[in-house]
């Protein structure tokens, strides 16, 4: 029969040497380690030099002493000194009371002497148990901590000083302080999900999670299950229970991204939950109280969908108490200079270059590029051009666009045709692969193939 091994480190402390002996017999072999004291006066230094999981303490060290005061004193102490240390209580005298005190003090419990050795180590082994189990929460809740800190990190800033982005952060400081539903709309890659971070990192919630659920790409039969949990058996593969987004978020801020590709048939089940404020799981009658702060964000345009029967409009009332709307790059050119040198010196540091610097030609072609991936599309574009660049400045050779684009300057070309020219010519560079057409374009595989369908391509 294979012995199980043994662990804890046990403190005895008894002015009975005779007690600890037979105490030390009795539990060597069921410790990692035992340690006894025959006086109180180095139990602190012991406990700053040892790793103890719990101390069997002795309640009165002076003769003829039985009040427990000596006990009751030492325990505030350990606990003083370390709170996850659990400590069993030793006495001759069977007063209840002191008892009371001893567990109402922190003791996790109460032996009489003499001792049944069965009742003790059963006492022992649980005060033990009762350490490794705290020490497994604690660890779980540095965790949770050390996720949401990390998620709230003041370097995630955004960049832009022109005075639309300075309007925008405005109007984020003053709305982050309410629980206010909030929409934020504009193209892909202008930063919307920055700006929601932003709001949840100001917000009474920045201690909570910020859950990002990305609805454009979420499955419709796993849409509940997704959002609002199951239970376990509520449907073939569910083996077990599961916890959905919108629980995920409690307390804290639910980001639902493409709102807009949301299926009509399942607006209504977000829109129960949102005007009820409960949520049942799959296969549950029970519900469960919902507390959170929502954003949305989307690149549609939720009105036309509206008036097209795509989306509902009390669904829009409910997620649009204030809406932000992120302009693209090309409105607000006074960032993309800004923006440059913010990427250049990241990936400069990342990739190790010494690439520090833009010519004034470089930044002339960066402002008339009209970036139809927006700051997506510029930080890709910065990234490449800093990772192939082998000098101390980017130069328009540097960059992808002065080689590929090769954009018509005339004033009269309108920015829609200016995007389907160089979607033409990348299809062609890239003998019509959708995907690394898109991954040049600095956009999406779905983006592209809507921009296609646009421009009849």
């Amino acid at each position: 029969m294979e012995t199980k091994p043994k662990e804890g480190r046990l403190l005895i402390v008894d002015d009975n040497k005779s007690v600890l002996n037979a105490l030390r017999i009795l539990l060597k072999f069921e410790f990692l380690e035992v340690i006894t004291l025959s006086s109180p006066n180095t139990l602190i230094h012991e406990l700053e030099n040892r790793d103890i999981d719990v101390v069997l303490l002795d309640m009165n060290f002076r003769t003829g002493e039985s009040s427990g005061n000596e006990g009751m004193y030492l325990l505030r102490e350990i606990k003083k000194f370390r709170k996850d240390i659990e400590v069993v209580m030793f006495t001759a005298y069977g007063d209840i009371e002191t008892a009371v005190r001893a567990t109402h003090e922190g003791a996790a419990d109460f032996i009489l002497k003499p001792w049944e050795n069965e009742k003790l180590l059963a006492t022992l082994k649980a005060a033990l148990n009762l350490r490794k189990s705290n020490l497994q929460v604690g660890n779980l809740i540095k965790r949770e901590q050390d996720l949401k800190a990390e998620m709230n990190r003041d370097d995630r800033m955004i960049i832009g000083d022109s005075p639309i982005m300075r309007q925008i952060l405005d109007l984020v400081k003053r709305v982050a302080a309410t629980d206010a539903n909030i929409m934020i709309t504009g193209e892909n890659g202008t930063g919307k999900e920055l700006i929601a971070k932003e709001i949840h990192r100001l917000s009474e919630r920045r201690n909570e999670l910020l859950v990002t659920v990305d609805l454009g790409s979420m499955s419709e039969s796993l849409f509940e299950s997704e959002m609002f949990g199951h239970t376990r058996g509520s449907f073939t593969d569910a083996h077990e229970d599961r916890t959905g987004k919108i629980m995920l978020a409690q307390k804290g801020t639910l980001l639902l991204d493409e709102i807009g590709n949301l299926p009509l048939q399942l607006q209504s089940k977000l829109l129960n939950v949102l005007q009820n404020r409960v949520v049942i799981p799959v296969g549950s009658n029970k519900e469960y109280p919902v507390d959170i702060r929502l954003i949305s964000m989307t690149n549609k345009n939720l009105l036309q969908m509206i008036h097209d029967q795509t989306f509902r409009q009390d669904l829009l009332y409910r997620i649009n108490t204030i809406q932000i709307e992120i302009p693209p790059l090309r409105e607000r050119k006074e960032d993309i200079v800004t923006l440059a040198h913010f990427f250049i010196g990241k990936y400069s540091l990342k990739y190790k270059k010494d690439c520090k610097r833009i010519q004034d030609r470089t930044i002339d072609l960066m402002m008339k590029y009209p970036w139809p991936g927006n700051i997506r599309e510029l930080q890709h574009t910065i990234e490449k051009a800093v990772i192939l660049c082998d000098h101390d400045c980017l130069s328009p050779a540097d960059l992808y666009l002065n080689q590929s684009y090769q954009l018509q300057t005339d004033e009269t070309m309108t920015l829609e045709q200016m995007e389907k020219q160089m979607i033409v010519k990348e299809l062609k560079k890239q003998s019509q692969s959708l995907s690394l057409t898109a991954k040049n374009l600095g956009i999406s595989r779905t983006t592209l193939y809507k921009k296609m369908k646009k421009y009849g391509l």
